[in-house]
């Protein structure tokens, strides 16, 4: 059965979901589940969990993201990128470096920020993006993002290439049309790229084309990474024998570190096996959070 995390390079055109089903087929229909969505403008880094690495999913969906994108300036669309149809058409300022990074140093650092309409955030149980194809907007309460990097790579009289490192839930989209009304106009996402998620960065990634060979060869290779290089957030803990026994029976067990800090810790058997997810509580006991099902 397989175990571990694909760092898929999502093409240009195709949904998230799309994405993984396709994926699925091409690994004989195993379990499966990405790791925060793309739209399907974007292209770049999408890690799918196969098997029991969808346990750890919500642990890799609050990673960090590195993503390049070109702001088109002097037209604003409905959905805030080049899929959505034009609604406000602006005069472009003459800008120089100086007022691009004013601008943009304005973004860095946290912040609040209010998810678009086009978004699969749920409003009693409905996706928003459904209630803007039939025109209805609602109120959206703001978030808190952070930006650790945004800066700019390119530009011409009417784009600009900016990266921006950012903090989870952070709606690019929104940024683009926020920075574009700092600079005195209005603008959309021309192009996004996810360059890594965190703790990916300087993992390689797969194209579909490139699974759909190697999936055929024998063994799993570089491309299906073991399942624990997806939370090397969290220290490690190994246990003996009667310790895995007794987690996996649904009791706590003594700490072989002692008395420490609380918190997630990841798990490992006497044999080294990866067995998921624990917490560690500051009296010195364990207790599972996340449990991997092995073979026998």
């Amino acid at each position: 059965m397989r175990c571990g995390i694909v760092l898929l390079d999502k093409p240009v055109g195709l949904s998230s979901n799309a994405a993984l089903q396709r994926v699925r087929r091409l690994l004989g229909g195993v379990k499966a589940g990405h790791t925060g969505s793309l739209d399907p403008l974007a292209s770049g880094m999408l890690p799918i969990c196969i098997g029991e690495a969808t346990k750890l999913a919500g642990a890799i969906l609050a990673g960090d993201k590195v993503y390049t994108f070109r702001l088109q300036l002097g037209v604003r669309t409905a959905t805030g990128d080049a899929e959505g149809e034009a609604i406000e058409r602006c005069p472009i300022p003459a800008l120089d470096a100086a007022q691009i990074e004013r601008a943009l140093a304005g973004f860095r650092g946290a912040m609040q920020q209010v998810p678009p309409m086009y978004s699969a955030l749920k409003r009693q149980g409905e996706p928003l993006y459904r209630l803007a194809r039939r025109g209805e907007s609602v109120e959206r309460a703001p978030r808190g993002i952070r930006l650790d990097l945004l800066e700019l790579l390119e530009c011409g009289p009417d784009w600009l290439d900016l990266r921006v490192a950012c903090s989870k839930g952070t709606y690019v989209r929104v940024l683009g049309e926020d920075i574009a009304a700092a600079l005195g106009t209005c603008g959309h996402l021309a192009s996004l790229r996810r360059e890594h998620v965190e703790p990916f960065r300087d993992r390689p990634m797969v194209t579909l084309e490139a699974l759909e060979r190697l999936a055929s060869e024998p063994g799993d290779g570089d491309w299906l990474l073991p399942a624990d290089a997806g939370v090397p957030q969290f220290p490690p803990v190994r246990l003996d024998v009667a310790a895995a026994r007794a987690l996996r029976l649904g009791q706590s067990v003594p700490d072989p570190a002692g008395c420490g800090p609380g918190g997630t810790v990841r798990l490992y058997g006497a044999d080294g096996r990866f067995m998921g997810l624990g917490e560690r509580d500051p009296a010195g006991r364990l207790k599972v959070r996340r449990l991997f099902v092995v073979e026998s």
